[in-house]
């Protein structure tokens, strides 16, 4: 049985009014945002009650921005100086105590940027290779070839696992993406390979559906030229550094609830 959450009626209120802005997926606002109701879940599930989240790839508010309504302190790095402002001038207007932080500078160097950080849950989602280039910086992952986007993303990945504490799960929602020649690049096994190569144990994979939109008017087209299917969908992979059992049992009960505007759990919604 689901319960009714309502993170997404929260969020998307919070897009009306321009409060919250960047991320992942398209609503029907046509903001890109990233998943709420995905983010609270992944709070509420993986990470222990008031412990501390570390996301390498910042990027948007939303993250931030959830993790201080379920009391749990944030810390995000991003390369965009613009978007960290925004982050920061979103969260003074909505956010209480914990207020989410965020650091500007490369993700490569995390180890110093939040040197002394020990995080509960690692969760983020990363640019999906060059999919969308988000700057002309040469240090922007984006803008790099694949071999050495991997090569960068797997250093960000350990030294972001070297953070976590023992016993710890990390979440990373990812997409493959396909290089000029139309093939994929194999992204999502990558992410695996990566986390795997960091000492975590791939221990869930989940499928988050996204809006379709214009996809099947623009997939007719592609399919009919190419015979590329289009994708309505990212995979949200969870891993485990140590003991899952013991990772479980510092979580606790699981968690259910929604946001309310003052920050406390609401009560549950009509079941699904």
């Amino acid at each position: 049985m689901t319960r009714a959450i309502q993170t997404q009626e929260w969020v998307q209120d919070k897009i009306a009014r321009g409060d919250i802005e960047g991320g992942m997926s398209a609503g029907q606002s046509g903001t890109s945002i990233f998943d709420p109701v995905l983010c609270e879940l992944a709070y509420r599930w993986f990470c222990p009650p008031g412990g501390p989240i570390l996301d390498p790839f910042a990027g948007g508010s939303v993250r931030g921005i959830v993790a201080s309504k379920l009391g749990r302190p944030y810390l995000g790095i991003d390369l965009s100086a613009r978007q960290i402002a925004a982050n920061q001038e979103q969260a003074a207007r909505i956010c209480g105590a914990p207020e989410p932080r965020w650091i500007h500078g490369d993700s490569r160097d995390i180890d110093s940027l939040a040197a002394g950080h020990s995080a509960d849950f690692i969760f983020s989602c990363p640019p999906y290779a060059d999919l969308e280039i988000y700057s002309d910086d040469p240090r922007d992952l984006s803008t790099l070839a694949y071999p050495d986007f991997l090569e960068s993303y797997r250093e960000i990945i350990a030294k972001a696992c070297a953070l976590l504490k023992d016993d710890r799960f990390a979440c990373f929602v990812v997409g493959d993406v396909r290089g000029k020649d139309g093939a994929y690049y194999g992204f999502v096994p990558d992410t695996v390979a990566a986390f795997q190569a960091a000492g975590m144990k791939f221990y869930n994979e989940a499928i988050l559906v996204t809006a379709a939109g214009s996809l099947p008017i623009r997939a007719g087209k592609q399919f009919e030229a190419s015979r590329k299917l289009g994708k309505t969908h990212q995979n949200v992979l969870v891993f485990c550094k140590g003991d899952p059992k013991k990772a479980t049992a510092a979580i606790g009960p699981v968690e259910f609830g929604a946001i309310s505007e003052g920050g406390d759990d609401a009560e549950y919604g009509e079941a699904l």
